[in-house]
């Protein structure tokens, strides 16, 4: 229990209890949020968010675990956000305050009081956190190969609610529009998603301040078998809990492409510390490869070879561009290199809108590029456009090109585990924490960083030609500096020298602006505003790797819940 029941917990404890009371009472009287209407049954969409989070800090409060307050500070200001931004929300959309009912007041109001108990508490009393541990006995190794398990099954859970909460504009009223052309449906749509987002914004900071996370992390490492096995479990079960929706599908497979993508940069900028921001170039290069050879009825070549070969030449023909390009330019440092690679991702996007037999020779079709792409066929007539039904559950042909993506971000994986932990790995890691000194020690630091760049591109080609057969078009505006910037902020939004911060910052990156579209042009601000947030939350990246963590590990933590934590992990 705690050992602090001052006036000041006390609040605290009058404030969860009060927030959580309000979960379960009307938050409005407006008939646009229905779900939030109900005074009855168990809370759902922002009031069971906001529950969480109020059990959460109460659960802090009185089990007083290490990172006491910081925990509570998190947990009580991520409240108050989701259940003031609900009320604004949903007096705005009916016109008026007048149309938020008591339990959203009421949940304001405790959710108020829980965060000024979190910052009247001493944090500098706060105890380390450390990573907690089962006890040593004989049950312990098969409840960490459980836990791990429904850690895997707890990030489907949360990927398929996040990615099922409808934010597209349907049909809205005529007399109900936001002034800036945003509908009433997105208005109620986008709460809920903005509710989503923040409640696991909340919990996961709880869970990292307390030591929480960092011990579920030493468990998994300890149980890596199981970690592997629940997370394949996981992805494969993802197509069957989508009941046919193509669209999740589709989604999905492009995450998938865009993690593929952000492993291979991963090598060049987490292991090697090469800042390369035309990276997407060489993506670009196995997209054209593989819709030149296609058998497409729009490629200028009408050649059509087997994928299994154009996927390996794609690969092999992007690796080239990287040993060219980094042959005379990785004697360049820092900003410089940085330049050089921008440099190279816009000569590729312009060459490549150029080559449409006018200005010069007919390869890409120029801006109209190449479409019309079939869909990938395996030998014994197997279609990858061919729907089909499995144990009862009907698969849109998107679910095949899923399943394809589960296989190549598997093989992308395993080769960046096997090389980061080589000695060309660890000599890459010298390299990025210091040149002269890895070059002292007779590193020969020019040929291991043209390696880091080939195989990079090498990684990013094999990706290449596969998201040409998934979004059948191969086109100029698809490889813009934009798309580099943006693999670049899932390497370093996941954790820089992960693969499972590659795959996460993907995930984040790539769903985010697609959920975000209610806000139509205002997305792209929101979504670099969320990017700002998470990065001041946790600089180290959402999965940081250990040298990351001990980085982090000094960092003063004194201001509170909008701080970095210090990063105390194993």
């Amino acid at each position: 229990m705690s050992r602090d029941l001052s006036p000041k917990s006390l609040l605290g404890v009058a404030g969860a209890v009060a927030t959580a009371v309000a979960c379960f009472l009307p938050w409005s009287l407006y008939a646009g949020f229905p779900g939030k209407m109900l005074n009855t049954g168990f809370p759902g969409g922002a009031r069971m968010y906001v529950l969480l989070l109020a059990l959460a800090a109460g659960a802090v409060l009185l089990l007083d675990p290490p990172g006491r307050v910081r925990g509570l500070r998190a947990a009580s200001v991520w409240a108050l956000v989701i259940s003031l931004l609900t009320a604004l929300l949903i007096g705005y959309a009916g016109g008026g305050l007048g149309n938020v009912a008591a339990g959203a007041w009421i949940a304001v109001a405790g959710s108020a009081a829980l965060t000024a108990s979190a910052y009247l508490l001493d944090a500098s009393s706060d105890r380390d956190r450390r990573v907690w541990s089962l006890p040593d006995a004989d049950w312990r190794m098969p409840a960490e190969i459980v836990i791990t398990l429904a850690m895997a099954g707890l990030a489907l859970y949360v990927f398929v609610v996040g990615l099922g909460i409808p934010t597209s504009n349907v049909a809205s009223g005529p007399d109900h529009t936001f002034r800036d052309a945003i509908s009433l449906n997105d208005v109620t749509n986008g709460s809920e998603f903005l509710a989503f987002l923040f409640g696991i914004i909340g919990l996961f900071l709880v869970a990292g301040r307390i030591g929480l996370t960092a011990s579920l992390g030493a468990i998994t490492q300890r149980r890596r078998p199981a970690l592997v096995t629940g997370a394949t479990l996981a992805a494969i079960a993802f197509p069957f809990t989508q009941d046919g929706s193509p669209y999740a599908l589709r989604i999905a497979a492009s995450i998938g492409v865009f993690a593929a993508a952000a492993v291979g940069l991963n090598v060049v900028v987490g292991l090697a510390g090469l800042l390369d921001l035309g990276y997407i170039a060489f993506f670009g290069v196995g997209a054209y490869f593989a819709a030149i050879y296609s058998g497409s009825t729009t490629s200028p070549i009408h050649v059509h070879l087997p994928f299994f070969l154009v996927i390996v030449l794609g690969a092999l023909v992007a690796a080239v561009f990287g040993f060219v390009l980094g042959a005379p330019t990785l004697r360049l440092r820092g900003d410089y290199l940085a330049i050089v690679t921008l440099g190279f991702g816009e000569i590729f996007r312009i060459s490549v809108n150029n080559l449409d037999g006018q200005s010069g020779p007919s390869l890409t079709n120029g801006p109209n590029g190449i479409s019309n792409i079939p869909d990938l066929g395996l030998p014994g007539g197997f279609s990858f456009g061919d729907n089909h039904h499995l144990f009862g559950v009907p698969l849109p042909f998107q679910a095949n090109y899923f399943f394809l993506e589960i296989v190549l971000v598997a093989a992308v994986m395993v080769a960046f585990l096997r090389l980061s932990d080589s000695r060309i790995g660890r000599a890459w890691v010298a390299i990025r924490e210091d040149e002269l000194a890895a070059a002292a020690t007779g590193i020969n630091t020019t040929r291991l960083k043209l390696l880091a760049f080939g195989l990079g591109a090498t990684l990013a080609g094999a990706a290449g030609t596969v998201d040409a057969h998934v979004v059948k078009v191969a086109a100029p505006d698809s490889f813009t500096f934009i798309e580099s910037t943006l693999l670049l902020a899932a390497v370093i939004l996941g954790g820089m020298g992960t693969v499972p911060g590659a795959l996460l910052g993907a995930s984040v990156v790539y769903l985010l602006p697609e959920q975000l579209r209610f806000l139509h042009d205002l997305r792209l601000l929101v979504f670099g505003l969320v990017l700002i947030l998470m990065m001041r939350l946790r600089p180290e990246g959402l999965v940081p790797s250990k040298r990351r963590q001990r980085e982090f590990r000094e960092r003063d933590d004194k201001s509170g819940a909008l701080d970095p934590p210090p990063g105390a992990h194993a």
